[in-house]
């Protein structure tokens, strides 16, 4: 990678040289037949990802876009939602919600654990809600939901299954074909951006709905929006060559070439690497004191939070690593100080984590702590090797 420094934040994340290449590419009329079959190939490549039976959206836009498009065309104002939230940006959809006049319900989490389903299936049953948003990793606590047994429980009642892949596209399991207990029981609505597991630079709000949550934007008349109503957008995903905003071009370029390295993978590889690098990293970091938020069974494969032993300052030692070429992310919220937050997902090789290891011992011994980092490259290794 021709990247100066290891971008290990919960997103964006490194790029590759052939993402680069593409995003350098000669920029084309948003007509131009060219750009239009690599446009309409980006679309395809994405269904085939998801393995969605309905529409999916690439549009300019961030992550925030996409949580508001897929909200925005399932849900009215006065209707009900429940959200699941494990995390800042599981509570983000309660916020976006009541902008738009949708009656909200939150499950919060202690951050670093899981909801627990008992008092999902509880709240439910209790009311109508039309829509159950689920944070697959929440980006702040590194923990991810339990798919398995949210599912069933939402669908049993009714509910559409909004499922945030912000964090987790191409990295955890996100089959809109699988169904969980039950024919009906399947996600309907993916949403997520070109930046974290997908690995190409931000910009793309991408969102895929299933023919259920198609059938249910097409029984409401008109939603409130103009760039999020998913009918201004259909007739430009089924033929790029029509106009309704002006696409990306370049970056419409470099998702199409991440999309095809992420199919070229393949997904159970993809599923399996990120996995694999996830327990590895935690492992590692645990041989110098720096304990994960969340419990490993409940940790998500794209990033980790990661506790800081005591006697560490924050600034001081994300600084001082940043000078050594590795940048990491702050905590969020009232973990600010306390802890850090490292990525391990898309374009992130093994090596380039274990050298990220390494760093990080050496500035914790540069900071007055004893830790060996040969010891901790070496168990990043075993780990590695016994997921592998």
């Amino acid at each position: 990678m021709r990247n100066k420094e290891m971008l290990l934040i919960p997103g964006p994340t490194p790029v590759v040289d052939s993402i680069y290449d593409a995003l350098a590419s000669e920029t084309r009329s948003h007509t131009d037949p060219r750009f239009v079959a690599i446009y309409r190939s980006a679309i395809e490549k994405t269904k085939e990802m998801l393995k969605t039976d309905g529409e999916v959206f690439v549009i300019s836009g961030s992550g925030t876009l996409a949580m508001e498009m897929a909200v925005v065309n399932t849900v009215q104002a006065r209707e009900k939602m429940l959200v699941i939230s494990q995390g800042y940006f599981g509570d983000r959809f309660s916020k976006l919600a009541e902008a738009y006049g949708i009656e909200v319900d939150c499950i919060q989490s202690e951050w670093g654990k899981r909801v627990n389903p008992e008092d999902v299936e509880k709240t439910l049953a209790d009311g109508s809600f039309k829509a159950v948003t689920i944070t697959h990793a929440d980006t702040s606590t590194g923990v991810s939901a339990n798919l398995e047994a949210l599912i069933p429980i939402i669908k049993k009642h009714g509910a559409l299954v909004i499922l945030d892949g912000v964090c987790a596209t191409a990295a955890m399991e996100e089959d809109m074909s699988k169904t969980y207990g039950s024919p009906e029981a399947k996600i309907d609505i993916v949403l997520t951006g070109s930046q974290k597991a997908i690995g190409v630079p931000p910009g793309l709000a991408i969102v895929a709905f299933n023919q259920s949550a198609l059938e249910v934007r097409k029984q409401i008349e008109r939603v409130p929006a103009y760039y999020c109503d998913i009918y201004n957008w259909l007739p430009i995903m089924h033929d790029p060559g029509k106009y309704f905003a002006t696409p990306p071009v370049n970056l419409i370029y470099a998702y199409d070439e991440g999309m095809r390295l992420v199919l070229e993978e393949g997904m159970e590889q993809r599923h399996k690497r990120h996995k694999a690098l996830g327990k590895a990293v935690r492992g590692a970091l645990a041989i110098y004191g720096m304990r994960a938020l969340a419990e490993e069974s409940d940790a998500a494969w794209t990033l980790s939070c990661i506790l800081y032993p005591e006697g560490v300052n924050d600034s001081v030692f994300r600084s001082a690593l940043a000078e050594k070429g590795v940048i990491v992310a702050g905590a969020l919220a009232h973990l600010a100080g306390k802890a850090f937050r490292i990525g391990h997902m898309g374009n992130a090789t093994e090596e380039m984590l274990e050298k990220a290891i390494v760093l990080i011992g050496e500035t914790l011994n540069e900071m007055g702590l004893s830790v060996d980092p040969s010891e901790a490259a070496a168990r990043f290794r075993e780990l590695t090797y016994v997921q592998a």
